[in-house]
């Protein structure tokens, strides 16, 4: 049984109703279905929006699903991938009046699943697809190396070079004088290092700093906190900073080409899988999203993981067009 949200965040009531429209679809429903899908849906009036949202949602994957299959017998390709050019975005998602303008208009400031960048992703200076990599040389003395789905925005000053980590993650490596540093805006704070080496992510507005080499400042409000090879400094929504030792190995992991896991949630596993691979794996099960992984996984095989989770903990997997997985 898919139980209702502990909390009344759309997204995660969005994620619930998507979650009963797969059970409703995977067979035919029954009476005590439809009357429980009826309960959940007059708990307030936002888990009535998210349902009718839901319905949207599916026949949106389904429409650009089914563009994307089509585009790629045609070109006799490898399945469909997601690209990063906004022209062949708005081709492949929009074309042909799929969706109406008003939903359209949503759709790209805040992307159903995630399954293309935001308005705000794709107006940045610099931005990678899923499962792209990409090597940037912002002066002599700076460089970046940008993970999957990161948007950076250059925006200089006449003290700093200065950058926007608008979402992702980038190893930047810097040696620049004192009196004008690198400085990287994430989630409202400043990251500055003058000479160092230093991974940054920031993802839903969770901000992780890990040094490398040399010695790194996060400053929040007027709280600053400096910090060495080794070491982290993470903070969230809740604005509160915290710092710890880290293993490098598992910082620079994504540099390899490999995902490490250990004592992890499913849930967040799925959710850093869902950064890499096209489309999205959708957990519709509440008690499935809490079993732990252990795990190495490499980016360029992550099919393998829908067959461990449903060998391993006996989920079954319902696909979808698009790309989308369905696990319950």
């Amino acid at each position: 049984m898919i139980e209702p949200a502990d909390t009344c965040e759309p997204r995660a009531l969005l994620d619930d109703a998507l979650g009963w429209i797969a059970r409703l679809k995977a067979g035919e429903p029954s009476a005590v279905d439809l009357e429980e899908l009826q309960h959940w849906r007059a708990q307030s009036p936002l888990h009535e929006e998210a349902f009718r949202e839901a319905v949207r949602v599916w026949r949106l994957v389904g429409t650009a699903g089914r563009e994307l299959a089509e585009e790629a017998s045609q070109k006799n390709a490898s399945p469909p991938q997601i690209m990063s050019q906004s022209r062949a975005l708005s081709r492949r998602v929009f074309a042909g009046g799929a969706i109406a303008a008003s939903v359209a208009g949503v759709a790209v400031l805040h992307p159903p699943l995630d399954l293309w960048p935001s308005l705000q992703e794709l107006s940045a200076d610099y931005r990678t697809g899923k499962g792209e990599r990409r090597m940037v040389a912002l002066a002599p003395d700076v460089s970046l190396e940008m993970n999957t789905q990161t948007s950076i925005a250059v925006k200089p000053t006449q003290s700093a070079l200065q950058i926007e980590l608008v979402s992702g993650q980038t190893a930047v490596s810097v040696d620049l004088p004192q009196t004008r540093p690198l400085v990287v805006l994430a989630a409202g704070s400043k990251i500055t290092a003058s000479r160092a080496r230093f991974d940054a992510r920031c993802i839903n507005g969770v901000v992780s700093v890990s040094c490398l080499e040399g010695s790194v400042s996060v400053a929040q409000g007027e709280f600053t906190l400096r910090f060495g090879k080794d070491e982290q400094v993470s903070y969230g929504a809740d604005g509160v900073m915290r710092s710890s030792r880290v293993d490098p190995r598992r910082v620079t992991a994504w540099r390899e080409g490999l995902l490490l896991f250990h004592d992890t949630p499913l849930v967040e596993v799925i959710e850093e899988v869902n950064r890499y691979r096209p489309g999205k794996i959708i957990i519709a099960n509440a008690d499935l999203s809490r079993r732990i992984v252990d795990g190495v996984f490499r980016v360029d095989r992550l099919e393998v993981l829908v067959e461990q989770v449903q060998r391993l903990f006996g989920a079954r997997a319902l696909a979808l067009p698009g790309g989308v997985v369905l696990l319950g």
